[in-house]
């Protein structure tokens, strides 16, 4: 069973969500330092030629970026919490899928791109060309999607089982 916004899920498994609970903590518990470098560094005196200056202030910018984007993605994940095996593609499914003229079969994770550290498998998102054309499609169907270049791809999905991560 698929819910209209199955796409917007991201499952993580818990080794996943525990990982990235900790850079979070971490990145936050960092910010006093980074603000004391920045500091440091304006201290050195003209900022149109202080490199170490502007480095500071761009890695603070990438910490604050990936700040955000931690919390959002902890804030809408499904942790461990694998879905019913139904034979229905979706987040948290590991899939086997056969491209329309292979007869080779390719197997991946449909969930979060944070996921594929641990996963130790091929992750592709929900979000992806591929990941929304299998989001609700039941082993045996055939779906169509677009790659980046325009072409498109029939893909039929073989098996669809909950990732055991």
């Amino acid at each position: 069973m698929s819910t209209p916004d199955a796409a917007n899920v991201t499952w993580l498994t818990q080794d996943a969500h525990d990982r990235l609970s900790h850079e979070l903590d971490d990145l936050i518990a960092n910010r006093p330092a980074m603000a004391k470098e920045i500091n440091d560094r304006r201290e050195e005196g003209d900022l149109k030629e202080n490199g170490g200056y502007h480095a500071a202030r761009e890695e603070q910018g990438k910490q604050e970026g990936r700040i955000l984007q931690l919390q959002t993605l902890l804030r809408s994940a499904k942790v461990g919490e694998a879905p019913v095996s139904d034979g229905v593609a979706g987040p948290g499914m590991l899939v086997t899928v056969r491209f329309d003229g292979d007869d080779d079969e390719e197997s991946f994770l449909i969930g979060s791109r944070e996921e594929a550290e641990t996963a130790g498998v091929e992750v592709y998102s929900s979000a992806s060309p591929l990941g929304k054309a299998l989001t609700g499609a039941r082993e045996g169907d055939t779906v169509e999607y677009e790659t980046p270049n325009g072409k498109v791809v029939k893909v039929t999905l073989v098996t669809a089982k909950p990732f055991q991560g």
